[in-house]
């Protein structure tokens, strides 16, 4: 669940925790409607799926997103 969205990032409260979602981790995020991102499902314990912006994140990556550097590719 969302808790908030700020400024400079998004609250996601699980079901042990609130994590912080800093848009400078996670700028997938920034320009996005609040309805996509408050459209939120866990689909397996800790790991979140956002379907209308096709994001997919764990609480691992979330709490460490140095261990998973973001990776763009442009498709044809």
């Amino acid at each position: 669940m969302i808790t908030y969205i700020s400024s400079h990032g998004i609250g996601l409260l699980t079901d042990q925790e609130e994590l912080f979602m800093p848009y400078q981790d996670f700028p997938g995020f920034k320009n996005q409607p609040v309805n996509a991102i408050i459209e939120v499902e866990e689909i397996s314990h800790g790991h979140f799926y956002w379907s209308k912006i096709d994001v997919d994140l764990t609480v691992e990556m979330i709490k460490h997103p140095e261990k998973f550097p973001l990776v763009a590719r442009q498709v044809d």
